[in-house]
């Protein structure tokens, strides 16, 4: 029998499906994982006396937590895909260059599906955004590592498709025998917000080459993160002394902790970066030149949040209140461990203040993807939104003053990429 993987690796949450002989299913690789049918893309590795394990998934949140925080705990890794300087990163003595990384990752959910299956599957169309990076040289570098990961993951044969037209043929998949749509995917990814206008018609088989049916893609480095960072910015890193000044012990000059320093804080996968020495020192000069002790207290708790690696507990507790302010008008952040007490209010009116900018550039993706298609509103039948930010209401209604409400469809925010790339598969088996 034919088959291949459809994997989507995604920034926050990853999924795989199989299509065998044409017959797709999703396989559900990570069953205790609270999002249904997809792996949480992180990875954990502890280390007592001469023990030393590694832990994928929710199973490496789990024990993460188990542990009290204690370890290593990895996650927003594809993130780094685009990132030239790194080059690999040093965990308990041993060195993993980031395909090593993802690999993990990779070879996890294959060997579970496999299982499932009870079958080897060697081939896998991956999927990736419409730009890992503006920057050519760096988007380049971001898919020959994704590649370079499959491989030591175990696949051989390796093909990819952009992700926003994967979740196309997920919805492709729903017409009736001979229906034809103009549709608009909005792909919200952690990372990045891609999106692409094509024609769908559901045929006995998915034609093998779509050129002719995609009339434009586009997409913006924009993602769930940088909407985190944002609420993490304004409401959180006060607790951490993000408005403190120092007086120099050199001249009366005042400073603050250093943009690189505040970059880290506000981004929860690079708070690990925070553990280099120099940073470390610099932080403790910061503790000692304060002129109070509430604000030494300030530097203290970060100086916590470094040592006893509870970044990821943090902006749960952050993203958590971002999902409630879909429904809601307001909620609380609430974080109370590691000798900090953090009860922070937040509207949704304040939120979306934060994120306006963000929202207008992608709402401006999304008029050029029309624009580039040479098409008008009018002329779209289906507006197919995946992902988690597309339940952001002012993401949303960047949709709603453009198109009629009918025609918008809410997909399976973590499922639909991987079907669709299953799908896509009947091209190559």
């Amino acid at each position: 029998m034919s088959a291949i993987f459809g994997l989507d690796f995604g920034t926050s949450n990853s999924a795989i499906s199989a299509n065998i002989n044409g017959e797709v299913q999703l396989i559900n690789v990570d069953k205790n994982n609270p999002i249904q049918m997809s792996l949480k893309s992180v990875l954990y590795f502890y280390e007592e006396g001469t023990k030393r394990e590694s832990y994928v998934g929710h199973e490496a949140v789990q024990k993460y937590i188990e542990n009290e925080a204690e370890g290593r705990y990895m996650q927003s890794i594809k993130s780094f895909l685009t990132d030239q300087n790194f080059q690999h990163t040093e965990i308990f003595c041993k060195y993993y260059t980031l395909e090593k990384l993802i690999s993990l990752i990779l070879r996890t959910m294959k060997e579970r599906a496999e299982n499932q299956l009870k079958r080897e599957i060697v081939d896998v169309v991956l999927g990736r955004p419409v730009v890992f990076s503006e920057d050519v040289e760096k988007d380049n570098l971001a898919q020959k590592r994704l590649t370079d990961a499959a491989k030591l993951a175990g696949f051989k044969n390796i093909y990819f498709q952009l992700e926003p037209i994967a979740a196309a043929f997920s919805y492709e998949n729903t017409l009736s025998l001979g229906q034809e749509k103009k549709i608009l995917v909005g792909d919200f990814g952690a990372g990045t917000s891609d999106f692409t206008v094509i024609k769908v018609e559901n045929r006995s088989r998915i034609k093998s080459d779509r050129k002719d049916d995609i009339l434009s893609t586009d997409g913006v480095y924009i993602g769930g993160d940088i909407f985190d960072s944002e609420i993490m910015w304004e409401k959180i890193c006060k607790y951490y002394g993000k408005d403190v000044k120092v007086k120099s012990m050199m001249s009366n000059n005042l400073f603050g902790l250093s943009p690189m320093i505040i970059g880290n804080l506000r981004r929860w996968h690079l708070i690990p970066q925070l553990r280099l020495p120099s940073k470390l020192r610099s932080i403790k000069e910061y503790k000692f030149l304060s002129s109070s002790q509430s604000d030494k207290q300030l530097f203290k708790n970060l100086e916590n949040l470094i040592n006893y690696n509870y970044g990821y507990l943090l902006f749960q507790a952050v993203e958590k209140a971002k999902f409630e302010l879909s429904d809601t008008d307001s909620s609380c952040i609430s974080f109370n461990d590691y000798n900090i007490l953090i009860e922070e209010k937040i509207s949704r009116t304040e939120f979306e203040g934060y994120i306006r900018d963000k929202v207008e550039k992608i709402d401006n993706c999304i008029k050029s993807s029309i624009k580039l298609a040479n098409l008008k509103y009018e002329d779209i039948d289906v507006i197919f939104l995946t992902g988690g930010s597309s339940y952001i209401p002012l993401i949303r209604k960047a949709f709603e003053i453009k198109f009629p409400k009918h025609k918008i469809i809410q997909s399976n925010a973590f499922t639909s990429v991987a079907l669709g790339l299953g799908l896509y598969g009947s091209n190559i088996i």
